[in-house]
């Protein structure tokens, strides 16, 4: 069975506890149980990962096909604007990355509306709620028939 690996970059983790109106209810916690579900559905498995360290995130990527990962979703939050080091590791690996987001990043502040990682991922999926990660998670396997 081919293995995803999911990677939630920093604050994600206060998912159900911060800014509702943005990010929903859902805790990470719940966002990881409906990947599992669809995970089964569509006949592979996945990993989870969060991380509030930049350097952290950069390891897992680049760990992430010695690890077996087939492909990567990854929600970078915050360093989707700021992080050349993710956005370099992503361009260095040979699995697909493809980029989530909860909220719709080019309907907010404008220092959102650059993505750093984007040019770099597979695709990018933005702006559907915790919908995006299962958008993400489907795009993966496809990519990795």
């Amino acid at each position: 069975m081919k293995k995803i690996l999911i990677i939630h970059g920093p604050n994600l983790n206060l998912l159900g506890k911060r800014e509702e109106d943005i990010y929903g209810s859902k805790s990470l916690d719940d966002i990881n149980k409906s990947l599992e579900a669809k995970a089964k559905e569509l006949s592979v498995s996945i990993e989870a990962f969060q991380s509030n360290i930049e350097g952290e995130i950069v390891q897992k990527i680049q760990e992430a096909s010695s690890e077996g990962f087939s492909a990567i979703v990854m929600n970078p939050a915050a360093y989707t604007h700021t992080s050349v080091a993710i956005r370099d590791a992503v361009s260095a690996i040979d699995i697909p990355v493809i980029e989530v987001h909860i909220s719709n990043i080019y309907a907010r502040e404008e220092f959102r509306h650059t993505s750093l990682i984007a040019p770099v991922a597979q695709g990018h999926i933005a702006g559907f709620g915790v919908q995006s990660y299962i958008l993400g998670l489907e795009a993966c396997a496809d990519l990795i028939k």
